[in-house]
């Protein structure tokens, strides 16, 4: 049981709450590092900007799809190795999926762009104006 914090200790930082969900989920008894992909979500005025790290992907692996507010990247991989040597033959296949879904408010759907350059992803997602009041005439 040397393991256990006191509970206590866990409240006294300044995170958020979803943060602390957030953290509990990523923890190493949840998932496993081979099983996503890691995201960084920067925002400002005009647009959203997304980096995701895909070390050896390429970009016909990679699925980008914006529906209902919610971008989602996905990635599906089939690894082959054929050695073939002078007693035995060896193959190994690997197939993985991986998906992230982030909620981004206010996109102006047609003017995202993507990029992939030195296993980073790069999406920025331009904002569209909205206006928050409308006035509406009376007929």
């Amino acid at each position: 049981m040397y393991f256990l914090k006191p509970f206590s200790n866990s409240l006294k930082t300044n995170k958020s709450f979803y943060d602390m969900v957030d953290n509990f989920f990523n923890d190493s008894f949840f998932t496993n590092s081979s099983d996503t992909f890691r995201i960084d979500v920067k925002e400002n005025d005009n647009e959203y900007y997304i980096e995701a790290e895909l070390p050896g992907v390429n970009k016909e692996e990679i699925k980008l799809e914006y529906k209902n507010g919610r971008l989602a990247i996905g990635v599906n991989r089939e690894t082959k190795v054929d050695e073939e040597k002078e007693n035995y033959i060896h193959k190994e296949r690997k197939i993985s999926s991986m998906h992230r879904s982030i909620y981004l408010k206010n996109v102006a759907e047609e003017e995202i762009t993507a990029k992939l350059a030195d296993g980073i992803l790069t999406i920025i997602a331009p904002k569209k104006e909205v206006t928050e009041n409308r006035i509406i005439e009376v007929k």
